[in-house]
């Protein structure tokens, strides 16, 4: 079984992305083997509202049992517990909360209030670091990156909460990682999209020092070329075993 956690449907504000609808996704898909996919709304990401997002991926799921939703909260609106517990109640494997892109300081009130939220509900958080490389971006497009330190206090807001980061780099993962403790470091997951395989050799580095356990298969399509992380794996001198944790066997 290979579980993309990271996809996403939809268009994207700043360039012309093909393949966002969920058809286009299911022949990225069989091209490259993945059984299932975990999707977001990439254009609501953008919106003011980014739950408006949420009926599209519960329709899709309904409609193709290949797709599991992650849904977008924005706890700095009204009503952000009713789409947490709208998600909850339908067994979603994730909730997605982008602070930066929301304008919200992932130190503040807001922030620490869904943790505490979504700790209660057994539901994990996914976010981004960033979803395009800054030497791309446009000039409108000014949400900062996610911060080492974001990750590390929000882990810290409570001993409940687990955390998917998505689009992190080798340089993140590490900080991150060396400066949390061994309970706080088991309850996140980091997405191998963002990470260099050979000639540079980092997600093997990675792997090798933080550890299997810690990380899951994603793409980043239709932002990112979906071959480019099963390279990755058919690169690494793994076990079948390990490969299979990363592949699916680390979500649970």
């Amino acid at each position: 079984m290979r579980i993309d956690v990271n996809a996403f449907i939809g268009s994207f504000p700043f360039r012309r992305v093909g393949g966002g609808s969920g058809a286009e996704l299911r022949i990225a898909m069989a091209r490259t083997g993945i059984d299932r996919a975990w999707v977001s709304h990439l254009s609501a990401i953008y919106w003011r509202d980014p739950t408006e997002g949420n009926a599209e991926l519960y329709e899709l799921a309904a409609r193709d049992q290949v797709f599991r939703p992650v849904p977008a909260v924005h706890p700095g609106l009204p009503g952000w517990e009713t789409a947490l517990d709208a998600a909850a109640g339908r067994g979603v494997p994730a909730v997605r909360v982008d602070p930066t892109f929301y304008g919200l300081d992932p130190r503040g009130p807001e922030l620490e209030a869904l943790v505490r939220a979504a700790a209660a509900r057994g539901v994990p958080l996914m976010m981004a670091v960033r979803l395009e490389d800054g030497r791309q971006r446009h000039p409108n497009d000014g949400a900062a990156e996610l911060a080492p330190w974001a990750i590390r206090h929000l882990i810290r807001s409570d001993p409940g909460v687990r955390l998917i980061v998505t689009h992190a780099d080798r340089e993140f993962v590490e900080q991150v990682h060396w400066g949390a403790t061994p309970a706080e470091s088991a309850r996140i997951l980091w997405d191998i999209c963002w990470i260099w395989g050979p000639p540079e050799d980092h997600l093997e580095h990675l792997l090798r020092t933080v550890g299997t356990d810690r990380f899951c298969f994603g793409t980043g399509m239709p932002l990112r070329i979906p071959e480019t992380s099963v390279a990755k794996l058919d690169l690494l001198e793994i076990t079948a075993a390990d490969r299979a944790k990363i592949e699916s066997g680390n979500l649970g």
